[in-house]
């Protein structure tokens, strides 16, 4: 009996996972990416699944897996494909032995990502295959066959998915594992070692692997064509294929399962059967660019947006229609995302403010801090920059500069590219203050370990990184470590670092208030003789904290966790705790 279940996206990468014999999972967890590794380190025990430090980590322990013979699956967000680029552009070349497949979780909206480009690029930059499921069904059943289109042409294949695709669920239907087994290893010095003689051998190979994969997309399954009214034809691709199912049904559609690169043919074919072509894709014109290069005539960007994330509404707007999803009776409030009640990060930030600092920032659960009222971020750029940058501001406005600025990246953070910055503040004679925030856990993608958590994906007891020994070993002799609920002490440690004329770093500690059992336990209430209305409570930006037509506050209690860094800010003792 075939049994078929509702599976997100994400999900359903899992299982094809499993079912195509994968042996080796590793990735960083990165939204919207991140329940795909998690799936399998709770789901499939036969795969070896762990979380590396960073993408590029993950992508070169992939290889090494793939290339002696193991079917292999990377997972990351979009932004991570940057920090993979150098292992990814030189693995194109080598080929992969064991099927090797790249998931790229792509964010058109940007609904959790400091940008949106569009991996498409990327695929197409490093000349492999590129994947885009519309649904769950086919993430795992495109999945799957990604691994055989990957041992088949001896290429590493870009798996795209974007956030509707990863998230939203549908049915898939479940098989059991094949188990393929591991391909034999033979040294192949000339394949495998990239020297520039070898390399420039490699290069036609990999040329002439675009044109079979070509060839093979004219009449591969991944594609296919709806004929409806021959008065307008569409070609789309991934979640798009839905919302233009959901507003023109009547269409003509070609849908492409593999976008790189292109059936010519069939794509001829198709636009000359119809009066009239659209393409519809999200962000960039990729599929459009490549089409148009061939002087064939289509429509695209000209009456479709460039930016964001498409709807139906989207789409039936740029037709002249007029369609109103069914979810959206009526306008819903802005809820703007800011740090949870109890979060250990919010002292910092205000003792940063009452300080007057400025603040390198960096990604992760506290650069919401960058909204009011902490107002605690200057800039935000990308994993690990906050050190980096730090350093290039003193080196371009002095010492002083850098006395009135902070860099502040969370414990993740830091292994993930924060250490390469402490080094080099060292190494060139910097001066600046690091403020690492130890929440024991990478809290903004869903509360992941890390190597300074000291547990595995799989939740085995592993080695933990010692923060304070591993900065000194990087050269800074001043380490301070603060319990980030102590707002004076963070105050005070943050004051001394920034004042010292030599590099510095504050290690500033408290489990993420979500993490079970680790939280603060009871409660804080408002004494109202003791209230003078003063709104300093407010400074801390906690939710928790409201005011209903009055200034004086009222504690949610449904909210409160405990932590009283409002109580140490009350400057009357109004703010008392509560068992």
């Amino acid at each position: 009996m075939i049994k078929k279940i509702l599976m997100t996206g994400n999900e359903a990468i899992a299982r094809g996972a499993y079912e195509a014999g994968v042996t080796v999972a590793t990735a960083y967890p990165g939204t919207p990416s991140t329940e795909i590794l998690e799936n399998i380190g709770k789901h499939y025990n036969e795969i070896s699944a762990e979380w590396s430090p960073n993408e590029k980590v993950a992508l070169e322990v992939g290889i090494g897996s793939a290339i002696v013979g193991a079917r292999t699956l990377v997972t990351m967000k979009h932004v991570g494909v940057n920090v993979a680029a150098d292992p990814l552009m030189s693995f194109t070349y080598t080929g992969v032995n064991g099927g090797l497949v790249l998931v790229s979780a792509d964010d058109p909206g940007m609904h959790s990502s400091q940008n949106e480009q569009d991996n498409r690029v990327f695929g197409k930059f490093a000349k492999i295959p590129i994947l885009e499921p519309a649904d769950s069904g086919e993430a795992k059943s495109f999945l799957i066959q990604a691994f055989d289109i990957s041992e088949k042409f001896d290429t590493p294949v870009l798996f795209r998915m974007t956030t509707r695709t990863s998230h939203a669920q549908s049915l898939v239907e479940l098989a059991e594992r094949n188990e393929v087994g591991l391909r034999p290893y033979v040294k192949n010095t000339m394949k495998n070692v990239l020297l520039p003689a070898h390399a420039r051998l490699r290069h036609p190979i990999v040329e002439e692997r675009v044109l079979k994969l070509a060839e093979y997309n004219e009449t591969s399954n991944l594609n296919k064509i709806e004929m409806q009214d021959k008065k307008m034809g569409i070609i789309t691709s991934g979640a798009v294929y839905q919302y233009v199912k959901e507003v023109l049904p009547e269409a003509s559609v070609l849908k492409l399962g593999m976008t790189y690169p292109l059936p010519k043919k069939l794509i001829t074919e198709f636009i000359t059967s119809v009066d009239t072509c659209y393409v519809i894709e999200e962000l960039e014109p990729f599929i459009e660019d490549q089409i148009k290069a061939w002087g064939l005539k289509i429509i695209g960007k000209e009456v479709f947006p460039l930016l964001g994330e498409f709807s139906p509404e989207i789409i039936a707007k740029a037709f002249g229609k007029d369609y109103h999803a069914l979810t959206q009776t009526e306008k819903l409030p802005v809820r703007p995302p800011v740090l949870c009640p109890g979060c250990p990060h919010r002292s910092v930030f205000y003792a940063i403010g009452k300080l007057k600092l400025r603040v390198s920032g960096d990604i992760g659960c506290y650069t919401l801090a960058a909204a009011p009222p902490l107002n605690g971020m200057d800039t935000c750029i990308c994993m690990g920059a906050s050190i980096s940058a730090a350093h290039g501001m003193e080196k371009a406005r002095g010492r002083e500069f850098a006395a009135g600025t902070v860099a502040v990246i969370g414990d993740s953070t830091f292994m993930h590219s924060g250490i390469t910055g402490l080094m080099d503040i060292v190494y060139n004679g910097g001066t600046s203050t690091v403020l690492i925030l130890d929440n024991d856990i990478t809290a903004m993608t869903g509360q992941q370990e890390n190597p300074a958590t000291g547990i595995t994906l799989k939740k085995q007891l592993t080695r933990k990184v010692d923060l304070e020994l591993l900065c000194h070993a990087l050269g800074i002799e001043r380490v301070q470590s603060v319990d980030a609920y102590d707002v004076s002490a963070v105050e005070k440690a943050i004051k001394e670092e920034v004042g010292a004329a030599e590099p510095s770093v504050v290690i500033i500690r408290r489990p993420c208030v979500l993490l079970k059992g680790k939280g603060p336990t009871g409660m804080v209430h408002v004494n109202k003789d003791k209230c003078k209305s003063c709104g300093m409570c407010a400074k801390v930006g906690c939710p928790a904290i409201v005011f209903k037509g009055s200034k004086m506050p009222i504690i949610n209690e449904t909210l409160c966790n405990g932590c009283l860094v409002c109580a140490q800010v009350c400057p009357f003792g109004a703010l008392e705790e509560v068992k």
